[in-house]
């Protein structure tokens, strides 16, 4: 039986703690992340769809329960030591690249990420050919402004960069926090196509957080519903393929 990617194990994580607004957000929640699943997760406004996320990248300390990344517990580990195997894109193109960094050396930082940093000459110039190439693959223009300032950048082309840099050293664990929720129509439906082609391709085990229901069907191999903090839906294969938006929102009203 193959090893899980990553677990979570009756996890408590609570905000306020000590306090008369003491709130618990996530309530003693599991869940098992197998290599390769690609799972979208829903849920309501306070449902706690990023504070798991949180959790995950260690940004938030839980209460109790456990962690493990391949049967390792990393539930102590820090941000820092988890960006060895995680990456995340953030709902907002402003987070995740420098602005007053180029396009090619925010690729040129991501390319490092996990290595260990010192004075030394970085080589930018042996790295633009690839750097090209693989700009390239997003089909917005972006391979043409290698040298442009990431923050003179469209909100479309800084998403994409931000997802090329999460996962340009392909990740063990890919978070997606609406990355394209900021976007146009169109922008959001290219970038979620070829977020798609590139999970496919990689293989990569990658959780993504969506308030549209049409990408949570269309996209995955799994679908995860949290409510109150629990996974409360928790449906993958041909039991995922034979979902509906109308039996989504029956779901969720059933819960509400």
């Amino acid at each position: 039986m193959t090893e899980p990617s990553l677990e979570l194990k009756d996890v408590v994580l609570k905000v306020n703690r000590n306090t008369p607004e003491e709130v618990t957000i996530l309530n003693h929640l599991n869940l098992t992340i197998n290599p390769g699943d690609f799972i979208t997760v829903l849920g309501s406004n306070g449902a706690g769809k990023s504070t798991l996320f949180n959790a995950i990248g260690g940004d938030l300390t839980i209460d109790s329960g456990q962690i493990l990344l391949h049967g390792r517990d990393i539930t102590h580990d820090s941000v820092e030591r988890r960006t060895r195997f995680l990456s995340r894109v953030f709902q907002d193109p402003k987070l995740g690249t420098a602005p007053r960094m180029t396009v090619a050396e925010n690729l040129l930082l991501a390319e490092r990420r996990g290595q260990r940093r010192g004075l030394a000459p970085r080589h930018l110039n042996q790295h633009m050919a690839h750097f090209k190439e693989l700009t390239a693959t997003m089909h917005n223009g972006l391979d043409q402004r290698l040298t442009t300032a990431t923050g003179s950048l469209s909100g479309g082309q800084r998403q994409a960069l931000s997802f090329l840099m999460a996962t340009l050293k392909r990740p063990e664990i890919l978070l997606l926090d609406e990355h394209t929720a900021a976007l146009d129509p169109q922008t959001s439906q290219d970038l979620m196509h070829l977020t798609n082609q590139r999970v496919q391709e990689e293989q990569l085990t990658c959780l993504m957080i969506t308030h549209h229901l049409e990408d949570a069907l269309t996209y995955g191999n799994r679908l995860i519903v949290l409510h109150r903090g629990q996974v409360t839906f928790d449906v993958a294969g041909a039991e995922k393929d034979a979902l509906t938006t109308e039996k989504l929102y029956s779901f969720f009203a059933e819960i509400e």
